[in-house]
C-alpha cells in the first residue's frame, strides 16, 4: 500500500517503548493525549499500540482495538480497518487484538494499571469531561487476581452477592464490600482499585472502608454502608449473565478467506497448507486467529478482518470470543500449537525486509546507516526469562535505611551505591512469586553491602520466606536479572552517605554522574538479556567502532556509531538516550563525521581502538552440597 494511502495520524508511530492511543472521531483515528490514557468511554472505540523490546533490540508491536458496547457499528468497523493501516505503517508484522468493553485480555488490562473504568458517554454525545461533572454514587463489582476487570452495577441491593468484590464509591467515602465467598487476591486488587479512585477522583482526602459480607455492626462503617443501600437486609446468590459465560475451546478448524468468502480447509493441520498470498481463519472456539500471508494487499488484509468479525457473529459466539491477527512469521506460540506440523526455529520471513524499512526511514531523518540491511540478524540463545509484566521495587542503601527508587529511576545504578531489588510476579496460575536480590556496585563500602543483605532478609522474612534469593555483583549479573530493566544504566559514583564519607576519608574527589556531567556511556548487548550501558571514561580513547556510545554534554546528547556497530546497537542508544533525558533532541555523529562540539566535550580528539571488545565469559556453573554436621563443602 502506498505510503499516501496511509492516514497521516500514524506518522512516526512505533518509535520508543510505550502506549499510544488514537480515539475514533468522525471516523477519523486522532492521537490521545497520554493525560487520558486509561479514559475509555463506552460510547468510542480506541486504537491502542503496546510497543516492547524484543530480541536483538528490535521492537515487538501488539496492536488492540477497544470497542465501547454503545459504539456505533461503523466507529467500530472504522477501527478495525484503521488497525489494519497502522500494522502497514510499522512494516506489517504487529500481532492485533480486539477487544471488547467488558471482556478485554489479561494483555491489554495490564498497560493499565491498577485498571480502566469506562465513563459514559461518547464524542458523538458531546460527553463532558469528568471534573465537569456533578458528582455521582457509582456501584462497581471487582474481579479478577492477576489484573483487574471493573464493571459499573446499579446501585442497589439486588447488585451485590456472596461471590464477588464490590466498591461503591461516594462522595465522602469509599467502601468495599466483601462478600463472604470472595477470593482473597480480588480484595488486595480490589484496595489498590479505590486507592486509585481516592487519587483521582477525590484529591487523596476522602475516608474508606471495608465492610465484610455478615458483619453487621450499626455503629460503624458497615451501618453506614447498608443504611445507603435503605437499611440491612439479606442479599441474594449471584446471577449469572451473559458476562459470564466463558467461551468453550473446540478442536481447532481451518479456514482459508478469499474474497471475503470463509471455506473450510480439510486435512490435518500443518505449516504446509498455509500460503503466504492468502489469508486464514483459525477457529480454537474460546479465540479466532486470523492469519495473514506476507505478501497479501492491504485491501485483502482488511476484508479478511471484516469476514473473521462477521464469522463470530455467525456462530453466535459470546462476546468474549477472543479474534487475534497474525502475520506470517510473526506467530504465537498460542497459535502454532494447534498445527500438528510446525518446523521448529522458523525464522521471521520479513525480518531483513523489515530492517531495510527502518534503515531507510531513518536515513530520510539524517542518520546515516551504512550498511545496515547487510548485516546477518542476531541469533543470540535467549536462556529461560522470568513472567514479564510483573511489578518492579528498587531501593538504594542509605546508611542503616533504605531509600525506594521513583519509577522513573528503576534501572539506573551507580557503582558506589548498593541496592535492593524485589520482583513479584505470577508464574501460571499460581499466587504471586518473588524475586528479591541485592546488587552491590564495584566501588560501594562493605556497611552498605552487610545492611542491604540485613534488610533484604526482614524482607524475605515478612514475606514468609517465599522469595528466591540471591546476590549480584556489578559486571556479573545474570541475563534473567538485565531482562527485567529496560534499560538499564551503570552509573559512576553513587548516593549513598557512607561511600561519599569514605571517598572525603581518602581524599579522593566525588565522580558521581549528574544530570550537567559531561559523561560517556557504551552501549553493549543487542538482546533483551544482556543490553547494558556504562558509563565509561569520557575521553576519545573510550571510543570503539564496533560499538555505538552515548556523549551527554550539558543538555545535549550525541549518540556516536562505529563504523562497525549494528542495527541493534543503534537502536538501543536511542532507548537509552530516551530513558536518561525524556523528550531530549538527540544530535547524530556518526564515525568519522563528528563535530568539534563533540570532540570538545572528549577533551580533544585521539585515536582509539579499532579492537572489538568481546564479553567476559562466564565459567561453568558448579553446583556444591553442604553439611552443617561436618562442617565441609563438597562439589
Amino acid at each position: 500500500m502506498s505510503t499516501k494511502a496511509l492516514d497521516p495520524a500514524f506518522q512516526g508511530v512505533g518509535q520508543r517503548l510505550g502506549t499510544e492511543i488514537w480515539r475514533i472521531e468522525n471516523f477519523q483515528p486522532v492521537p490521545l493525549p497520554k493525560s487520558d490514557h486509561g479514559k475509555f468511554y463506552m460510547g468510542d472505540s480506541y486504537i491502542v499500540l503496546q510497543t516492547t523490546p524484543g530480541k536483538g533490540g528490535a521492537y515487538l508491536y501488539d496492536i488492540h482495538f477497544w470497542i465501547g458496547k454503545d459504539t456505533s457499528q461503523d466507529e467500530a468497523g472504522t477501527a478495525a480497518i484503521k488497525t489494519v493501516e497502522l500494522d502497514a505503517v510499522l512494516g506489517g508484522r504487529a500481532v492485533q487484538h480486539r477487544e471488547l468493553q467488558g471482556h478485554e485480555s489479561d494483555k491489554f488490562l495490564a498497560y493499565f494499571r491498577p485498571c480502566i473504568i469506562p465513563l459514559e458517554g461518547g464524542v458523538a454525545t458531546g460527553f463532558k469531561k469528568a471534573e465537569e461533572e456533578a458528582f455521582e454514587t457509582r456501584l462497581y463489582v471487582c474481579r479478577g487476581k492477576r489484573v483487574v476487570r471493573m464493571k459499573q452495577v446499579p446501585f442497589a441491593r439486588s447488585s451485590l452477592n456472596h461471590d464477588d468484590v464490590f466498591i461503591l464509591d461516594t462522595e465522602n467515602k469509599i467502601y468495599q464490600f466483601n462478600g463472604a465467598n470472595s477470593n482473597i487476591q480480588e480484595r488486595a486488587k480490589a484496595l489498590e482499585v479505590i486507592q486509585f479512585l481516592k487519587e483521582k477522583y477525590h484529591d487523596g482526602t476522602c475516608n474508606v472502608a471495608i465492610v465484610d459480607d455478615g458483619k453487621l455492626d450499626t455503629e460503624s462503617d458497615s451501618g453506614e454502608f447498608w443504611v445507603l443501600f435503605g437499611g440491612f437486609a439479606p442479599i441474594g446468590k449471584k446471577v449469572a449473565s451473559e458476562d459470564d459465560i466463558i467461551p468453550e475451546t473446540t478442536p481447532a478448524k481451518l479456514y482459508s478467506i478469499t474474497d471475503g468468502e470463509v471455506k473450510m480447509v480439510d486435512g490435518e493441520l500443518s505449516k504446509g497448507l498455509l500460503e503466504n498470498n492468502k489469508c486464514y481463519l483459525l477457529d480454537c472456539g474460546s479465540e479466532v486467529f486470523l492469519w495473514v500471508g506476507r505478501v497479501t494487499q492491504v485491501e485483502e488484509r482488511k476484508a479478511a478482518s471484516q469476514a473473521a468479525e462477521e464469522f463470530v457473529v455467525s456462530q453466535n459466539r459470546p462476546k468474549a470470543t477472543r479474534i487475534t491477527r497474525l502475520i506470517q512469521g510473526y506467530e504465537t506460540h498460542s497459535f502454532k500449537s494447534n498445527f500438528d506440523s510446525w518446523p521448529a526455529g522458523s525464522a521471521a520471513p520479513g525480518a531483513e525486509e523489515g530492517r531495510g524499512k527502518v534503515a531507510a526511514l531513518l536515513k530520510q531523518q539524517g542518520v546515516g546507516l551504512k550498511g545496515v540491511t547487510k548485516s546477518a540478524p542476531v541469533n543470540e540463545e535467549v536462556p529461560p526469562l522470568l513472567e514479564g509484566d510483573g511489578k518492579m521495587e528498587v531501593w538504594c542503601i542509605n546508611g542503616s535505611a533504605k531509600t525506594q527508587l521513583p519509577k522513573e529511576d528503576i534501572g539506573k545504578f551507580y557503582s558506589g551505591d548498593c541496592y535492593i531489588i524485589l520482583y513479584t510476579y505470577h508464574s501460571g496460575d499460581r499466587k504471586e512469586d518473588y524475586l528479591l536480590c541485592c546488587w552491590f556496585g564495584n566501588d560501594s563500602i562493605e556497611e552498605d553491602q552487610k545492611m542491604a543483605a540485613r534488610l533484604a532478609n526482614t524482607m524475605s522474612n515478612s514475606l514468609k520466606g517465599r522469595p528466591v534469593q540471591g546476590r549480584i555483583f556489578q559486571g556479573k549479573e545474570p541475563p534473567q536479572f538485565i531482562a527485567l530493566f529496560q534499560p538499564m544504566v551503570i552509573l559512576k559514583g553513587g548516593l549513598s552517605c557512607g561511600y561519599k564519607n569514605s571517598l572525603a576519608e581518602k581524599g579522593l574527589p566525588d565522580v558521581t554522574c549528574t544530570a550537567d556531567s559531561i559523561a560517556l556511556f557504551r552501549i553493549s548487548g543487542t538482546s533483551v538479556h544482556n543490553n547494558k550501558a556504562v558509563q565509561v571514561e569520557a575521553v576519545a580513547t573510550s571510543l570503539n567502532p564496533a560499538e555505538c556510545f552515548l556523549l551527554q554534554s550539558g543538555s545535549s546528547i550525541f549518540t556516536w556509531h562505529g563504523n562497525q556497530s549494528t542495527f541493534e546497537q543503534q537502536q538501543l542508544a536511542a532507548r537509552i538516550a530516551e530513558f536518561l533525558k525524556p523528550g531530549v533532541a538527540l544530535k547524530h555523529a556518526k564515525e568519522g563525521t563528528e563535530s568539534s562540539s563533540f570532540w570538545f566535550a572528549l577533551g580533544g580528539k585521539q585515536s582509539y581502538t579499532s579492537k572489538k571488545v568481546f564479553p567476559e565469559t562466564g565459567r561453568d556453573p558448579h553446583l556444591f552440597t553442604f553439611s552443617l554436621n561436618k562442617g565441609d563443602i563438597s562439589g
